[in-house]
């Protein structure tokens, strides 16, 4: 399943090197979730980790002022057992305000 949404992205952070011989390069997105409020337990944000393609994306958002609104593509995937969100595009749309 693939959709689209609006997000407020509230950080990113390149990831490049080697791990005990293993190599990794990521850039991850740190996107605003509303938190589960249905038991009364919780209210407000959080923000949800997720990774998009290599280091090279970083520098095509590092210049943009945190938090950002953007269009998010994302796809829920499965193993079988285990459901995710993937995101696999991210448009930015206009600066988001930081509450005070």
């Amino acid at each position: 399943m693939r959709f689209t949404a609006e997000v407020v992205v509230s950080g990113i952070k390149r990831s490049k090197g080697d791990m005990d011989g293993v190599k990794y390069d990521s850039t991850k997105f740190y996107i605003d979730t509303d938190l589960d409020d249905r038991s009364g337990n919780a209210k407000g944000k959080a923000t949800t980790e997720y990774s998009m393609g290599t280091s090279e994306e970083f520098p095509r958002y590092e210049h943009l002022p945190m938090p950002f609104k953007a269009v998010g593509t994302f796809s829920q995937v499965t193993t079988g057992k285990i459901t995710k969100l993937v995101l696999e595009e991210l448009k930015p749309v206009a600066a988001a305000k930081v509450p005070q």
